[in-house]
C-alpha cells in the first residue's frame, strides 16, 4: 500500500505521515463553543475529521481522538475584551450559563448522531481543566513568557518573537499585525496590542468567574486547547485540526503557548478544513444567509425546496476535498441526492450478481480497491474516492448475468469493498436497509431535531411552519404522528 500523505498547514507542504509512536495516533480537534446551535460549517469540519478518524483506524492505527467542548472564555468577536458568548446567551434568556452549555451540548451531540459521526475517544470541557490551565500560566510566568497586569495575565509576544515567529501558521507578518491592530478598551494593560490573554480578571458584571492566584476571573480561549491537548496527548502529538477560521488567532496562539510552556509546538501536523458558502455567498447570521442542520433535515428554509437526509448532506460534503471551499445550494443537494441513491442502488444490485453467472469476471476488484486506498492516502481525497465508487457503480449497472464483467467472485468481493468505503470510511448508511442499526440511530436523532423544531413552532402558534414541516416530510415519505406522549414517525 502507498504511504499516507497529509497536507500540513504549518509547513504548507504535503508530507508523508509518520506517527510519533508506532501504531498509534494522537489527534486533537477544536470542538464547538456551546452557546448556540451548531451550523453546517461546523458540521463540515467535524465530518471531515470523522472520515480522517475512520481512515486512520482502517490503516490499523490505534487512534486517540480528542475533541473538546468550549464552555467558557470564548468572548464576543474572538478578542480579549467583552462578554463571554455563553454568558450573553444566558443573560438574554435569564438562565444559568451552564444551562446554555447543557442545552447546546446535547443539541450538538444530536446533530453528530444524525450525521453518523463517530464519537471522539475523549471529549473534555474547558471548565473541567481549569487547574491544568492555571499550571501552564504559572510556568509561563516563571520563564518570562507571560506577565501579570492588574489581575490579568498576558502572553508576551515580543519576548516570544525574539527566537520564534508569531504568525508562521497563518502567514502573517508581525509588523503588519502591529500596524493594523485596533485600539481596544483595556489595551493599556498589555505591553503590546498583539499580546493575548491567558487569564482575565472578571469585571463586576462578568458572571462566569473562578478563583486563581491572580484574580477571580476566567481563562483565555486559546489556553484551553493547549491545556487539554497536552494533558491527553502529550507535549508533542500527531495531528491538530479545526476550521480554517481558527488558524489565526486561535491556533497561532496555541503554538506560542505550547512552545513557551514545553518547548514543543504541539502537533506535528496541522490540518484545516475550508469554509462553507450558501448560494455563492459566505454563511452569515447578520445577512440571514444561513442554513442549520435542523432546517436541512426538515426542509424548513427559504433556501430549500424540500428536506434532505443527513446521508445526502454527508455525501455532498465529502464530494469536495476538505481543503476546498464548498457551496451549499438546493440544486447541488438535489444532484448529490441522486448520486448517493445511484450508489446505493448499484450496491444493492450486487446481491443478484453474487448468485448467478460465471465464477470469474474481467473487472479487477483488487486493483480498484487499491485505487481507493491511493485516493485516501493522498491527503484524504474523498472526491477521488467517490469518483472511484461511481466507476464501480457503472461496472455494476453494465453487468448482467452473462456479461462476464464481474462474475460471482468479483461481485462478492466488490460488495465487501464498496461497503467498506461507503459505510466504514465515508460514514454513509444504506437507507434501503431497514435493519441497519447505524441508520436507525441516525434517523431517530435526525427526527428528534425535527420534532423539536415543530414543537417550538407550535408553542409560538406558528401553525404555518408546523404544517409546512409535516407536509414536506410527507412528500419525502415520512409521516409524523402526534400523540399525548409526544411525536413519532413512520416511513412509507
Amino acid at each position: 500500500m502507498e504511504k499516507l500523505h497529509i497536507y500540513d498547514s504549518l509547513s504548507s507542504k504535503l508530507k508523508p505521515f509518520v506517527s510519533i509512536e508506532k501504531g498509534k495516533v494522537g489527534m486533537y480537534v477544536c470542538g464547538p463553543t456551546v452557546y448556540n446551535d451548531v451550523h453546517l460549517g461546523n458540521v463540515r469540519t467535524f465530518l471531515s475529521f470523522d472520515v480522517i478518524f475512520r481512515y486512520l483506524k482502517y490503516l490499523g492505527y490505534k487512534v486517540r481522538y480528542v475533541r473538546n467542548i468550549t464552555d467558557v472564555g470564548h468572548l464576543i468577536d474572538d478578542i480579549d475584551e467583552g462578554e463571554d458568548k455563553i454568558a450573553v446567551k444566558a443573560k438574554a434568556e435569564n438562565i444559568e450559563p451552564m444551562e446554555v452549555v447543557q442545552r447546546y451540548s446535547i443539541g450538538f451531540h444530536d446533530v453528530m448522531r444524525a450525521f453518523n459521526a463517530l464519537p471522539p475517544s475523549i471529549e473534555p470541557t474547558a471548565t473541567g481543566h481549569l487547574i491544568e490551565q492555571i499550571e501552564i500560566i504559572k510556568k509561563l510566568l516563571i520563564s518570562g513568557w507571560a506577565y501579570e497586569s492588574n489581575g490579568s495575565v498576558y502572553f508576551d509576544i515580543f519576548n516570544y518573537n525574539k527566537n520564534n515567529s508569531y504568525g508562521e501558521l497563518s502567514g502573517r507578518d508581525i509588523n503588519d499585525m502591529l500596524h493594523g491592530s485596533r485600539d481596544l478598551s483595556g489595551q493599556s494593560d498589555k505591553k503590546s496590542p498583539l499580546d493575548f490573554a491567558l487569564w482575565k480578571k472578571a469585571s463586576s458584571g462578568h458572571i462566569m468567574r473562578w478563583p486563581s492566584p491572580w484574580s477571580n476571573g476566567f481563562p483565555g480561549w486559546h489556553l484551553e486547547c493547549s491545556a487539554m491537548s497536552s494533558k491527553y496527548l502529550g507535549d508533542s502529538f500527531d495531528i491538530h485540526g479545526g476550521g480554517m477560521d481558527l488558524k489565526f488567532p486561535h491556533h497561532e496562539c496555541e503554538i506560542a503557548q505550547n512552545i513557551g510552556s514545553s518547548g514543543k509546538k504541539g502537533a506535528n501536523n496541522w490540518i484545516h478544513t475550508n469554509m462553507l458558502t450558501l448560494n455563492g455567498r459566505r454563511m452569515s447570521k447578520s445577512t440571514e444567509n444561513t442554513l442549520l442542520p435542523r432546517e436541512l433535515l426538515s426542509g424548513d428554509s427559504e433556501h430549500l425546496t424540500r428536506p434532505y437526509t443527513a446521508n445526502t448532506a454527508r455525501f455532498f460534503i465529502h464530494q469536495a476535498h476538505y481543503r476546498s471551499i464548498l457551496d451549499f445550494s438546493d440544486d447541488a443537494l438535489q444532484s448529490a441526492d441522486k448520486g448517493y441513491k445511484r450508489l446505493i442502488s448499484s450496491r444493492n444490485l450486487l446481491e443478484k450478481r453474487t448468485k448467478n453467472g460465471a465464477k470469474k469476471g474481467s473487472f479487477d476488484v483488487v486493483k480498484w480497491h487499491k485505487s481507493c486506498e491511493s485516493a485516501m492516502n493522498n491527503d484524504f481525497n474523498s472526491p477521488q474516492l467517490i469518483a472511484n465508487l461511481f466507476e464501480a457503480a457503472k461496472v455494476i449497472q453494465n453487468d448482467s448475468k452473462d456479461s462476464g464483467i464481474l462474475g460471482q467472485d468479483g461481485a462478492i468481493l466488490l460488495a465487501e469493498k464498496m461497503d467498506l468505503w461507503m459505510h466504514d470510511i465515508l460514514g454513509l448508511t444504506n437507507e434501503n436497509v431497514g435493519d441497519s442499526n447505524n441508520y436507525k440511530t441516525a434517523l431517530k436523532a435526525a427526527m428528534e431535531i425535527v420534532f423539536e423544531t415543530r414543537k417550538n413552532a407550535r408553542e409560538k402558534k406558528d401553525w404555518t411552519k408546523s404544517d409546512s414541516i409535516r407536509e414536506k416530510l410527507l412528500d419525502a415519505g415520512i409521516t409524523i404522528k402526534d400523540g399525548a406522549d409526544g411525536s413519532d414517525f413512520s416511513i412509507s
